[in-house]
């Protein structure tokens, strides 16, 4: 295993280029290359090119999402020719994993997308609202007139999107399946519904993705199972510095209704619609139940979560919540459908909660939520997870009082909290955990998916503790061969 130099890159792009596999005749021999495409350096975007054999596997592909330099990438032309990539391999279905789909299919790719059953049904809520999200923001737009671009269009339509779907095909967990010269299998990695490790093999070679890891104690997924041996390890650095805190998560959200409840105020939720507004609701029902606060209405403002909080209910067995505990924990809130009931929430008095997407506050209807409450100090602001850099999510999490929304800024005077407990990524423990449970040891370990401190940081964790692995970090373009 090793890293090409600049001899071996050139033939390996002009075998690539003419069709030829160094492998022999059947291209069934042990020559595996892995090629960063996305997240390097960055949380969102996940791409990876595999090449095995003759077999092009793109594993996610994922859109870019935070700062501007970073969106722009999403409109570039994408790294590798669409076309010549035989099939798509999905870890799981949240938008900076899959959300560049539709566009690539649009683009000229024909191949399967294969994925788990769960992400699949995930998938067919998510990407259409993902282009309904951009059709309407590039109309809102246009219509006020403070897009750059003249006139402002989305990355992909719906009607993009629903082609994208009908490349879909669902693999169950823990059975190997053949893609051309690959064998792939899906592992349970905890974190959302339907999330994956996978590990693809050709010859004796394999490599391992760790897509993202889930919580080995979270409040509502399912553990991540145990990983295979693999020569290569690639895994997500999200949290590489830093470990969540272990306070109880119903009693530090009981606390906060508290305090908004005695000042009659908002709590504005800003909420992934996959995983975290479930596990939000989790935790209120929770709080309601053991009256450690009084129960207050509950709103969940997305059309997606919505529809995604059905989707959990449909598949309990890949949960913690069994079918009446799910039913119950979900019926303590109003899943607002109209916009017409969306704009009236905004004169509601409190308390009340309102749950709402994007969990980044990079757009959908929790931005309109945020102009019409942000303003009042009885109001409350509760960033519960992960908040990319350049998203507006960051920025009030670093303190910024003052942010750009719909071509205008509005001054933030609610207060605003944020809680890591609520996190469905693995923190650097759980991270070392997750490598160490694999037998043998990696030799090679390659961090991605995250920012230059938490990954500079958990590569030197891994060092203390993987002396035998080689631990690298990720650089656009990078390319390893097996």
């Amino acid at each position: 295993m090793h890293t090409p130099n600049v001899f071996d890159d050139i033939v390996s792009k002009l075998l690539d280029r003419w069709g030829v596999s160094i492998m022999g005749q059947n291209g069934n021999g042990s020559r595996l290359k892995v090629q960063f495409l996305g997240a390097t350096g960055t949380v969102t975007g996940s791409r990876t090119l595999v090449t095995a054999g003759r077999t092009r596997i793109l594993v996610d592909c994922g859109m870019y999402q935070g700062l501007k330099e970073l969106r722009l990438r999403n409109r570039a032309n994408f790294p590798v020719a669409p076309s010549s990539i035989d099939a798509v391999v999905l870890t799981h279905a949240h938008i900076d994993h899959s959300g560049i789909i539709p566009l690539l299919v649009k683009q000229g790719f024909t191949g399967k997308i294969y994925c788990t059953d769960a992400s699949m049904r995930l998938c067919e809520v998510l990407l259409p609202d993902c282009a309904y999200i951009q059709e309407e923001d590039a109309s809102y737009a246009n219509k006020k007139g403070f897009s750059k671009h003249h006139p402002a269009e989305p990355l992909y339509t719906v009607a993009d999107a629903l082609e994208s779907l009908k490349r879909f095909q669902k693999v169950p967990f823990n059975r190997e399946i053949d893609i051309g010269d690959a064998k792939v299998t899906f592992f349970h990695a905890g974190h959302i519904l339907g999330a994956a490790h996978v590990r693809i093999a050709s010859g004796k070679k394999s490599v391992l993705f760790s897509g993202d890891i889930g919580r080995y104690h979270d409040f509502l997924e399912v553990e991540p199972s145990q990983p295979p041996c693999s020569d290569l390890v690639v895994v997500e650095s999200t949290y590489g510095d830093r470990k969540h805190p272990t306070d109880d998560i119903v009693k530090a959200m009981a606390e906060l209704v508290n305090k908004v409840v005695s000042r009659k105020g908002v709590m504005l939720i800003p909420a992934f619609a996959v995983g975290r507004a479930q596990m939000l609701l989790l935790a209120l029902s929770r709080a309601f139940d053991s009256e450690q606060c009084p129960k207050v209405p509950v709103y969940v403002n997305s059309p997606m979560t919505t529809s995604v909080t059905a989707l959990y209910k449909q598949f309990c067995g890949e949960h913690r919540l069994q079918g009446r505990e799910c039913d119950e924990a979900f019926r303590i809130a109003r899943f607002v459908t109209s916009v017409e009931e969306s704009k009236q929430l905004n004169e509601r008095s409190g308390p009340l909660i309102i749950i709402s997407a994007s969990g980044m506050l990079t757009g959908g209807r929790v931005l309109h939520h945020v102009e019409a409450l942000g303003g009042d100090p009885k109001n409350m602001i509760l960033l519960a997870g992960f908040q990319a850099a350049g998203t507006r999510g960051a920025a009030l999490a670093e303190g910024l009082r003052t942010l750009k929304m719909h071509g205008q800024y509005v001054d933030i005077l609610a207060e605003v909290i944020k809680l890591d407990m609520f996190s469905a990524h693995a923190d650097q423990d759980e991270l070392l955990r997750w490598v160490q449970a694999i037998e043998p040891v990696p030799a090679h370990i390659v961090l991605n998916h995250g920012e230059p401190n938490a990954q500079d940081a958990l590569r030197k964790w891994f060092k203390r503790h993987l002396s035998e692995s080689t631990i690298d970090i990720a650089a656009e373009g990078q390319e390893i061969v097996l």
